[in-house]
């Protein structure tokens, strides 16, 4: 064999082994997609709660009853947005499996799966225990938080990159703790904005030279 031929050898066995130990079908543009929903949630979030302390400030007292009403639909479209990221996150990853003839679902995408879900079901069950308590202005952060983590337990199973996502995502939550009344403008910063930059890179340096 000549050098070449040898290099060549070494370089598919060292994506064979890539590929049997991380999960490499992740798109930027699923990061991209979610970031958008997550700036589209928070815009309407905010006008919810702009027409809801108008209405608090124009009538003087406070309702209970509005504001349930409106912490249900502020739940509810954060769970459609939520939807929407993993919709757009699953097409754009099984489209780029499909590109490279690889499996969208394997031992190591449930490994992925699984050290996602851990981390995130935890977060959401201390979630409801703060709604449960009325502690409302620590949901954000600690979402933020939560998801973070999430993501870097989950880094070791797919690409690197998605590691520093991760660290960013937990010191923005960890930030918003010292601005509690911002939250949602960190919601926006970390699941909108964030995404769209991670996303962008990750194409860039992954997906772009297939494109061109």
């Amino acid at each position: 064999m000549t050098d070449q031929q040898h290099l060549q050898a070494i370089t598919d066995i060292k994506r064979l082994m890539e590929r049997s130990s991380r999960f490499i079908s992740l798109s930027g543009l699923s990061g991209i997609s979610a970031g958008i929903s997550g700036l589209i949630g928070a815009y309407i979030a905010r006008m919810w709660l702009v027409e809801y302390y108008t209405r608090w400030e124009t009538s003087g007292a406070y309702s209970d009853t509005d504001f349930r009403t409106l912490k249900y639909r502020l739940i509810a479209l954060a769970l459609a947005v939520l939807a929407a990221a993993l919709a757009a996150g699953t097409f754009f990853t099984w489209r780029k499996a499909r590109q490279n003839n690889l499996p969208i679902w394997d031992l190591t995408a449930r490994k992925v799966l699984i050290n996602t879900a851990i981390p995130l079901a935890a977060g959401g069950a201390f979630i409801a225990g703060l709604l449960f308590n009325h502690l409302e202005t620590l949901v954000a952060p600690t979402c933020l938080v939560f998801y973070g983590l999430a993501i870097i337990n989950a880094s070791k199973y797919t690409l690197p990159d998605v590691r520093y996502l991760g660290i960013c995502e937990t010191i923005l939550g960890i930030v918003n703790l010292f601005y509690l009344r911002k939250g949602l403008y960190f919601w926006a910063i970390g699941f909108g904005l964030l995404h769209i930059i991670y996303g962008a890179l990750m194409w860039w340096k992954y997906e772009r030279k297939k494109t061109i």
